[in-house]
């Protein structure tokens, strides 16, 4: 692995990480919180150690898909370790394990949380809590390239290893254009969603707070409440469309700026996408409809929860704890789905589920016909042998991680729908979990180790596991 290059990555990482707390550090000093002093000095240190690395001399500029990997693996740990310096140096997380697991949280836009009290944070904290959220959004390395672009060749290996799905999708040919379109797109929606916020009633401080949260599909908030503290129905149904709007394919969008219609129809992923959301929406209405006065509003607390959860956001507007088994156990297998590889969301994605599926009938009509040619579509084109196979691998390593930090996590002595649940939704990038881990619960019960070990089943989660997993490989870091 090229160190020198990677300690280049990883100070312009920090550089622009600095400049993105700048707007915590200038509302601190608005509202005269003593938090000023831990982001001046986070800053400081940011700055400080990214110019120094920035600056380093490199023998090679030749990038690897090794080097990529390792840039993104350490870029993210890098950046979610010095994002949780202002919440210890204030003293309001007064223990880095528990800092570094909400800064984890929030840049990996899974929303769990250790806070007891939310509402006792200052408001410069709260706004780099959730704007942790928006940047991780698209991916801090994706940020790098959009920001300062000028990386040649090396942006696709990046662009890569960073992009969740089996393979991101190019809108046009150049990879720099792509990414400032998906960004353009990006930001065109998180401003209408906060002006449309307005318009609710929202002030702009949570109108941007929960943009940040809806956007990177994250659900950090600003109240322990979530978005149930407005009891708002038309922010309910705002945010509820805005959270599946970017549980998307960001192509999808570039598709239909273009209309190329054709595309968006053709797409596996977009139609068992809508067809999810619509079935299991009206599916659990009927289910708890015992608990609310009518139908529609049934439908309301359904459309919120189900597009929450398949789009791994995390907000919530109601205890689903307290739902029939058959909604949870609906919810719970979103937890392990997620959304559109592409877009903010977490989860598996549902493009690989796809696959997962068509192999299972492709394997049982073989079954029947074993002389029968058959091949596994993707959008009208047949998926290579290698695509299909790689989705099974990344099953089986998913699954694996799940076990095996369910398995640490056990020694807590916590209940075992708390504990498995709490795991499935930090890989999966989803906030709460069932039982302890609920809603209305979050994750300070648990011990500074499994604190880690969840820490990293989020990073693992939110780069498809495979960076994180290599950098413990002795080959990773040899030399060339």
């Amino acid at each position: 692995m090229n160190r020198s290059l990677l300690a280049r990555m990883v100070g312009r990482i920090l550089l622009i990480g600095a400049a993105c707390m700048t707007p915590s550090l200038l509302l601190a000093l608005m509202d005269h919180t003593p938090d000023t002093r831990a982001f001046a000095i986070t800053i400081g240190i940011m700055l400080a150690l990214g110019g120094a690395s920035y600056l380093l001399k490199t023998s090679s500029d030749t990038w690897r898909p090794r080097d990529a990997l390792g840039a993104v693996t350490i870029s993210w740990l890098a950046i979610s370790a010095f994002g949780a310096l202002p919440f210890t140096l204030s003293g309001f997380i007064p223990s880095y394990v528990d800092a570094f697991f909400e800064s984890v949280s929030g840049f990996t836009t899974t929303g769990s949380t250790i806070l007891l009290d939310i509402e006792s944070l200052p408001r410069s904290l709260l706004f780099w809590r959730s704007f942790t959220h928006w940047i991780g959004g698209m991916g801090v390395l994706v940020l790098s390239l959009a920001v300062l672009p000028r990386m040649g060749g090396r942006s696709l290996f990046l662009l890569r290893a960073e992009s969740a799905g089996p393979d991101p999708g190019k809108m046009v040919p150049r990879i720099g254009v792509s990414v400032r379109l998906s960004y353009s797109i990006y930001i065109i929606l998180s401003v209408i969603l906060t002006v449309i916020l307005l318009f609710c009633g929202m002030d702009l401080y949570d109108a941007l707070i929960h943009t940040f949260g809806t956007a990177g599909t994250g659900g950090f908030s600003n109240y322990a409440a979530s978005v149930g503290h407005f009891h708002s129905a038309s922010v309910d149904v705002v945010i509820s469309i805005f959270m599946l709007l970017f549980g998307v394919n960001f192509t999808m969008y570039f598709c239909a700026v273009t209309r190329n219609f054709k595309a968006i129809w053709r797409s596996t992923e977009l139609r068992l996408y809508v067809v999810a959301v619509v079935v299991s929406v009206l599916a659990i209405a009927v289910s708890i409809l015992p608990r609310y006065a009518d139908f529609g509003t049934a439908v309301r607390y359904s459309l919120f929860q189900v597009s929450s959860i398949i789009t791994t956001t995390g907000y919530a507007t109601d205890d689903f704890n307290l739902w029939p088994t058959f909604a949870r156990c609906v919810l719970v297998l979103f937890m392990f789905t997620g959304c559109c590889a592409g877009s903010t969301g977490g989860g598996m994605k549902l493009i690989r589920v796809s696959i997962l599926l068509k192999n299972l009938y492709r394997e049982i009509r073989k079954t029947v016909r074993p002389r029968e040619v058959n091949i596994v579509r993707i959008d009208g084109r047949a998926a290579s042998e290698e695509i299909v196979s790689s989705v099974h691998v990344f099953f089986f390593a998913y699954i694996f991680v799940i076990i095996t930090a369910v398995l640490f996590c056990s020694f807590d002595g916590l209940d075992f729908e708390s504990t498995s649940t709490a795991v499935i939704a930090c890989i999966g990038n989803i906030g709460p979990g069932l039982g302890q881990v609920g809603p209305v619960g979050n994750f300070a019960m648990f011990s500074p180790i499994s604190k880690i070990v969840l820490s990293l089943c989020m990073l693992i989660g939110r780069l498809d596991i495979f960076p994180i997993l290599m950098i413990f490989t002795r080959k990773a870091w040899s030399r060339p």
